[in-house]
């Protein structure tokens, strides 16, 4: 849920990357509840374990599955599968899979649990072994790369504007520029681009569990992550033991162009978005500046000075700082209240100020960083990545969430989502625009049904999430056949980046005895927005 150029998972994790968001397009119909589940019969792949080279304490394999599992004999693609073994191997309950969202982020799974394992409680690192993996198309495993070097990378991102287009002349760059993008990846790579999709990465799930010799699934979702974990649910709905599914995706709005708006507009994240947003500011406005470093006294006069930033840059950019890339960095910035709040200010004021924000943090820095390190197919041998993999996103979301195809419609959308939730409608309508040209239709689409009977799900989501609304989480837990969901009064995208200590126990409670919390239930978060120490 980020610029698409810009960094897609930003972790609890310290602020890595950001939760990239939806975008898409398809018309197919469901499989019938005949083959939801096994298409055909696959080999259950063999993980051999060794240690990690980039992760110590981690253990890493190569897992072997089907490119397409209607014909489980055919060609095989190779997934990077990690895990952290139990800290009380003698009370070990199984294993724990952990997907942190996207999708198809270039730190998905392999580069994710590393960094985010400390955030899960220790009673459940104590019992379980965590495990994750890039999913198909993704990252160290088979993945979606279009481009065969940097340079030819750097010639098509020169065209795209950072953030989103803004004006006629960006927009018709920005069309034109990942309308090609689609065109390259569709000549290189036709046979993957068309079974990367959430139902083939759910059956690589249950072929996983197997691997692992687990009866039934134990799984974390996150963000995208929750659409997976609904998917697998319903696909293999006696194989689940213990599902939660944290900053929820509504799987309705994700498969239905109803109403027929971009995927990101029907989920209202720009919403979502403003709603955080007027948080942030408001929230920053009553705190001192040695606290909120854009603080203007004053919520009313903290929002106006916003506006005021973003009035000054869109009519003089300060260097590569532009409006967009502004909107962009605040968006993202939202996600992780501590330190991203704090950092976000803290960016916001030196803009104003009219001070060079930190490389790190620049445009450039955010579209053009190195993708993290990656395993080359079947070797275990670590490789730098040539480019940021800006494919994966769209290679899985274009392939099965529909958007509008007529590009001209975008710049109505545009004026839409503005007139709803001001500059932060922009960023989410132009997200999902590349899907509108996208080539490639998903060979194994899931489009439901979202209650087949399980064991009881639960679902958390944060009141102001800026990414997945947590109208979408309400949503979400109606149509499973059987959840309850967690209501955390607070901010920022997810629980995993934003720790509760209420939700952690409920969770801990939930996995080892299947317990859980009482209808209704509400929590609060650990750290409050601006409460850390002054001159932090």
């Amino acid at each position: 849920m980020s610029s698409p150029l810009g960094p897609r998972w930003r972790g609890a994790v310290a602020a890595t990357a950001a939760v990239a968001c939806l975008v898409t397009t398809v018309a197919a119909a469901a499989p019938s509840a005949a083959t939801a589940g096994h298409p055909a019969a696959a080999t259950v792949p063999r993980l051999a374990w060794s240690p990690c080279s980039y992760a110590p304490g981690f253990e890493c394999a190569t897992a072997k599955v089907p490119l397409d599992h209607r014909h489980p004999d055919g060609r095989t693609i190779d997934l990077a599968v990690i895990r952290r073994p139990a800290t009380d191997p003698a009370h070990r309950a199984g294993s724990l899979f952990f997907n942190p969202g996207g999708p198809g982020n270039a730190t998905a799974g392999t580069a994710a649990l590393p960094a985010a394992y400390e955030a899960f409680p220790r009673e459940l690192r104590e019992r379980f072994d965590i495990v994750s993996w890039d999913p198909r198309g993704v990252g160290r495993s088979t993945a979606v790369r279009c481009f065969e070097s940097a340079e030819e990378f750097a010639a098509w991102s020169a065209r795209v504007p950072d953030g989103f287009p803004v004006g006629a002349r960006e927009r018709a760059s920005w069309i034109s520029a990942f309308a090609e993008l689609g065109r390259i990846c569709e000549r290189r790579l036709p046979d993957l681009l068309r079974h990367v999709s959430t139902p083939d990465t759910a059956r690589d799930l249950d072929l996983l569990r197997r691997a692992v010799g687990d009866r039934k699934l134990n799984y974390l979702g996150v963000s995208y992550g929750t659409f997976l974990g609904a998917t697998y649910a319903n696909l293999f709905p006696r194989n689940v033991r213990a599902m939660v599914l944290d900053g929820a995706v509504d799987p309705v709005t994700w498969v239905r162009l109803s109403p027929p708006l971009p995927t990101e507009l029907r989920r209202r994240a720009d919403t979502g978005s403003a709603r955080t947003l007027a948080r942030f500011l408001d929230l920053c406005g009553r705190a001192t500046t040695d606290r909120c470093a854009f603080s203007a006294g004053t919520p009313r006069a903290t929002r106006d000075k916003y506006e005021r930033l973003l009035r000054r840059l869109s009519a003089r950019p300060q260097g590569e700082w532009t409006y967009a890339a502004t909107v962009s960095a605040v968006v993202e910035g939202l996600y992780v209240v501590d330190p991203g709040w704090t950092e976000l200010a803290e960016l916001l004021q030196a803009l104003w100020d009219g001070r060079t924000p930190a490389a790190s943090t620049s445009p450039s820095a955010r579209t053009f960083a190195k993708a993290s390190a990656r395993t080359s197919a079947g070797t275990g041998a670590l490789q730098p990545a040539a480019y940021p993999e800006v494919e994966p996103p769209y290679a899985v979301q274009c392939s099965e969430s529909p958007v509008p195809r007529d590009t001209r419609r975008y710049a109505t959308f545009e004026r839409q989502a503005h007139a709803r939730s001001g500059d932060v409608g922009r960023y989410w309508t132009w997200l999902a625009e590349p899907c509108a040209t996208w080539p490639a239709r998903a060979a194994d689409r899931y489009t439901g049904p979202w209650d087949r009977p399980t064991p009881p799900l639960l679902t958390v989501n944060t009141t102001f999430d800026p990414a997945t609304p947590y109208q979408q989480a309400v949503d979400l837990t109606r149509h499973l056949a059987d959840a309850r969901l967690i209501t955390v009064r607070g901010y920022g995208h997810t629980t995993l980046l934003n720790p509760s200590s209420c939700v952690g126990g409920h969770e801990v409670r939930y996995f080892l005895t299947g317990a859980l919390p009482p209808r209704g239930a509400v929590c609060g978060q650990d750290v409050r927005p601006f409460a850390g120490a002054p001159g932090r």
